[in-house]
């Protein structure tokens, strides 16, 4: 078996940012260096691989983002720090901040 074939599982996989590397480097690298492999093989998974990273290394709490609590963000906001709301897809902030208006 060549180099390739052995790296060929980890290209192929649904969750590359899981598999184990190959004989030797699984027991010679660490984690981060893993990552860099794992950005040689599939650059599209690097962002799950840096997840578990963070969650191994600092933990799972750093990884989830916190909920937003509107009336939190208000009492700290006043007419020189406004509150600015920046969307991204999926996400409407148009009936909590009604409910809250109200």
């Amino acid at each position: 078996m060549t180099y390739p074939d052995k790296f060929k599982r980890i290209f192929d996989s649904t969750k590359p940012h899981e598999e184990e590397l190959p004989t030797p480097w699984n027991t010679t690298l660490d984690a981060f260096e893993k990552l860099l492999v794992l950005k040689a093989i599939r650059i599209d998974k690097v962002t799950s691989g840096v997840e578990n990273w963070i969650s191994i290394k600092l933990g799972k709490q750093f990884i989830i983002p916190p909920t937003f609590d509107l009336p939190k963000c208000y009492k700290d906001s006043t007419s020189l720090t406004p509150l600015i709301f920046l969307l991204s897809p999926g996400s409407d902030p148009v009936t909590d901040f009604t409910k809250f208006a109200r």
